[in-house]
């Protein structure tokens, strides 16, 4: 059978309720009002990226003994934005098992019985976690104790709604989101250390990005620019940088003390450049394929949840915008950000790793190791604390640890506001959660970058639309009925057609020049078996009808269909369509098997 083009099918389809004259050649500009054509459709590819909507600030509430508490309600919390008292417009409870809302009846979709020996619809996966190694911090034995734990962990990790993929940081090991085992096994078992730009086993003197840091960027005694009297002359009141010269003496003075001192400061200096640059491209390096996991991960439905698996790492001031940037699209994007210290119990002695410091500046650079360490723990409870996720450290069950940060939170309140009187000066605000029972501890986001420039309504309209495509609730706000055929045309190739029958009954059209005017966009979105966007259609409609079109079109109502060409296997189809002048939306799910 000949395929009709999509933009013609909707035509005719649309001609069976609209009746529809024939459109004059004269231009938009000068076609008389009474002769425009009553409905004009555009249709283009769906592209999204990532999902935006209100302030979001997930927050946990325990108890004392540490469980987690589910039975408060939206009037128990308070929220303050720079110290100022906000409304609570949103509120969410999601549990282990669910999102649990309190919607208006009308919002309930009613159950469709299932006819006798119809085989159910395939659904989309509700569950998805990203194991996220940190391969550019981790030290060998401590990667070897997580590789072995996340394999015992993941063979009885999951159910059949749940898919899994493993991504490091450093991009080398990659397996997307699957429900197969041995992928996941096998790309656990790839992983391996990243080979550092500074090893302290070969390098003179050693300095770590820590240690670097503090002497260059917070206490300013060393820095590229400096002469080397100007450093040595600083040695004796810097008690860190008397013990890295210390280190560097140890590891390179076997000459006379003349010659030994002319290579000494110089070679000090380029030990602390070259940590510095090194540490920062290793920060940048994680928080970019975070930032990059996050926005991958904005497009699938159902809980999202990032596994971190790391020691932690030093961030300097000038990471700390792409930080709150990871917070920010993490909480919008519903993506929940759990961490594991891979280090197990730490108890600040040396690991095979390591090698120690000199004798004389052992005391120093030992307590530095240990402020590092410190640091490096904190940066992972942030991550955690400010997306609504679990820190696990200071033990060595990780496989423990991995069961208890894969699964969905006990309980995750989701509380959302739209800021009063917010200024578009791109400014951190700080945020803070309070309840009335003050013997609960709180886990709450701390704050969020207010945006430099506003956004215009079309943009929000298509935000919400977005937000829609990638949820898996259905809104009935106009009545949708969905309907899809396939035909086979090879083994290997299949064409799906989805008919979406919209009602118009609901719709408020706008008067104007003598017809009854609104816009409607329709997205038809294509999802696999493992939940992942594989392709769709958008598609604005310009009705501008007259009223006896628009009363047959209210009786009959608007037909739109889309075809896409696929390959065998099992899918879902959501549609959702957005009235312009109502700020009304539907969407709805259809799932399909060619087999």
């Amino acid at each position: 059978m000949r395929r009709i083009a999509p933009e013609l099918l909707l035509l005719l389809c649309a001609s069976t309720a609209f009746s529809q004259p024939t459109p004059q050649s004269a231009s938009p500009q000068t076609t008389a009002p009474q002769n425009q054509p009553e409905v004009v459709s555009h249709q283009v590819p769906a592209t999204f990226s990532s999902r935006v909507n209100l302030v979001s600030v997930p927050v946990v509430v325990r108890d004392r003994d540490g469980r987690a508490v589910g039975s408060l309600r939206q009037e128990d919390f308070q929220l303050f934005d720079k110290g100022r008292s906000q409304e609570i417009t949103k509120f969410t409870i999601e549990t282990g098992s669910s999102a649990v809302v309190a919607p208006s009846p009308s919002a309930v979709p009613a159950v469709e019985p299932v006819a006798p020996g119809t085989a159910p619809k395939p659904a989309l996966p509700g569950r998805f976690v990203a194991y996220f190694f940190d391969d550019v911090h981790v030290k060998t034995g401590d990667l070897l104790q997580a590789r072995q734990s996340a394999n015992r962990h993941l063979d009885n990790a999951f159910d059949s709604n749940t898919r899994a993929g493993v991504f490091t940081t450093s991009g080398r090991v990659t397996q997307d989101f699957t429900s197969d085992l041995e992928k996941l096994h096998a790309a656990v078992n790839k992983i391996q250390p990243w080979t550092p730009n500074s090893d302290k086993q070969t390098d003179c003197p050693p300095v770590t990005y820590y240690v670097a840091d503090v002497l260059m960027n917070q206490e300013h005694v060393v820095s590229p620019a400096y002469s080397d009297q100007q450093i040595m002359a600083a040695i004796p009141t810097d008690r860190l940088l008397q013990a890295v010269v210390q280190e560097a003496e140890a590891c390179m003075c076997t000459l006379t003390s003349a010659e030994c001192a002319q290579i000494l400061i110089p070679a000090v200096k380029t030990a602390i450049q070259r940590a510095v640059n090194y540490g920062m491209t290793d920060t940048r390096t994680a928080l970019l394929t975070t930032l990059d996991l996050i926005r991958s991960m904005s497009v699938l439905p159902g809980s999202r949840t990032i596994v971190m698996v790391s020691p932690g790492f030093i961030m300097s001031g000038e990471h700390r915008f792409d930080e709150n940037d990871i917070f920010d699209k993490a909480i919008r994007a519903n993506v929940t950000i759990n961490t594991l210290d891979i280090r197990g119990l730490y108890t600040g002695a040396l690991s095979a790793d390591d090698q120690g410091h000199a004798v004389a500046a052992s005391g120093v650079l030992t307590q530095a190791d240990q402020d590092e360490a410190t640091q490096d723990a904190n940066v992972l409870a942030e991550f955690a604390a400010a997306t609504g996720g679990t820190f696990f450290h200071n033990s060595n069950a990780l496989e423990d640890g991995l069961k208890r940060l894969a699964a969905r939170p006990e309980y995750l309140y989701i509380l959302g506001f739209s800021p009063d009187s917010l200024k578009l000066d791109g400014s951190y605000h700080r945020l803070k959660v309070t309840i009335k029972d003050g013997s609960k501890t709180i886990e709450a986001r701390r704050g969020y970058w207010a945006p430099n420039h506003t956004t215009d309504p079309a943009q929000q309209a298509r935000e919400d639309i977005e937000e829609a495509v990638f949820s898996r609730d259905e809104m009935l706000d106009i009545p949708v009925k969905l309907h899809t055929e396939f035909f086979k045309q090879s083994e290997a190739k299949a064409e799906l057609t989805v008919e979406s029958r919209v009602d118009l009954k609901s719709l408020k059209f706008k008067k104007a020049d003598e017809r009854n005017r609104d816009n409607l966009v329709v997205v038809t979105g294509l999802f696999d078996d493992n939940g992942r966007y594989v392709k769709g259609t958008e598609r604005t409609i310009e009705m501008q009808l007259r009223d006896q079109t628009l009363e047959s079109a209210r009786a009959t109502g608007l037909v739109v269909k889309e075809s896409f060409d696929i390959p065998p296997g099992r899918y879902v189809v959501r549609v959702v369509v957005h009235d312009s002048e109502g700020q009304s939306m539907a969407a709805q799910n259809s799932g399909v098997e060619i087999p």
